[in-house]
């Protein structure tokens, strides 16, 4: 479950939301699309990521549970996304693991590499898994061609090259709300070997899954908004 202030701090940013639709509704305006605090919020957070000098680091690392991290000055792409997430007060690999005890065999541990029970250690920073946890709690969109269908907050995943070993390796990033300097396509915020970035690569490898994922609470319900005052309802 989320900590209290978490949710509180989600349901400030559902409110909001909801205040800026009723404004359209009675002013006759209509948005193009509707407001996506959280979508924003993780967008801000990759971004701020791109300040962060990382080495690509891929190993395995004993962390704490939850909100454990390997150390701040290595990782790979999938923590670009989780450190993201976490700064929000969403924690991926607490989520991913309690789904996963629900349902191991949804997940491709065994298959891709024989593990047989969950492990908080690696986990939520595996893309496949994450793919699978965005399928099942978040919404799993269309895969296109189209530039235009990718919006900011957007979870993408790619097939890259083949490795040395024949290997296809998996990739995951978040599109970004600045676009290519054409002005056609969305930048993305990844982590593909150089640190975490954001630049113009949509279409450079195969897209494999396309997602949108606010966190384990429904912004639509204002319900998440009934508890105390939060400490601070900033929200950057």
């Amino acid at each position: 479950m989320l900590s209290l202030r978490t949710e509180n701090r989600l349901g400030t940013m559902a409110l909001r939301a909801l205040a800026l639709s009723s404004l359209l509704m009675a002013t006759g305006c209509v948005a193009s699309e509707p407001p996506r605090p959280v979508a924003d919020g993780l967008v801000d957070a990759a971004i701020e990521r791109t300040t962060h000098k990382v080495t690509y680091n891929g190993r395995y690392i004993k962390i704490a549970y939850p909100n454990g991290d390997v150390p701040n000055h290595i990782g790979v792409c999938t923590d670009v996304i989780i450190r993201s997430y976490r700064a929000l007060g969403v924690d991926l690999q607490e989520l991913v693991h309690e789904d996963m005890k629900r349902a191991f065999h949804e997940y491709p541990n065994l298959q891709m590499w024989g593990l047989s029970a969950p492990d908080t250690n690696i986990d939520h920073r595996r893309v496949l898994n994450l793919r699978v946890f965005f399928e099942r709690h978040g919404e799993s969109l269309p895969i296109s061609d189209d530039p235009a269908d990718y919006k900011p907050g957007d979870l993408v995943t790619w097939e890259l090259a083949e490795d040395g070993d024949g290997t296809k390796k998996p990739h995951i990033g978040i599109v970004a709300n600045e676009m290519s300097l054409d002005g056609k396509r969305p930048k993305i915020i990844h982590n593909i070997g150089w640190g975490p970035d954001m630049n113009d690569m949509l279409f450079w490898f195969k897209i494999t899954g396309h997602y949108r994922y606010d966190g384990p609470v429904d912004l639509t319900d204002v319900h998440v908004a009934a508890h105390s005052e939060p400490e601070d309802t900033q929200f950057d």
